[in-house]
């Protein structure tokens, strides 16, 4: 299955670390958003609007409690469906 596929609802895996690239409010740059082989869930997907063809996810990734963390913003190529 292609990532580009998936919607809301599936389950994906952080395919690497997702730091922050200093637009995630209440955060630092670089900070460790994500570690590699997390596993999250997509919670909206989209598109930006001078690339229609390039998805945007939303993802909730579980941190070590297996607690959902708050919603980050994703390219296609940050996601796995295999951890």
């Amino acid at each position: 299955m292609n990532i580009n596929e998936l919607d809301i609802g599936d389950v994906v895996y952080a395919a690497k670390a997702i730091t922050d690239d200093g637009s995630m409010p209440d955060c630092n740059e670089g900070e460790l958003l994500a570690q590699a082989g997390s596993r999250g869930v997509i919670v909206m997907k989209g598109h930006i609007e001078e690339t229609l063809q390039q998805a945007v996810f939303l993802v909730r990734f579980e941190d070590e409690t297996l607690t959902l963390g708050r919603p980050i913003g994703c390219w296609a190529e940050d996601l796995s469906i295999d951890c």
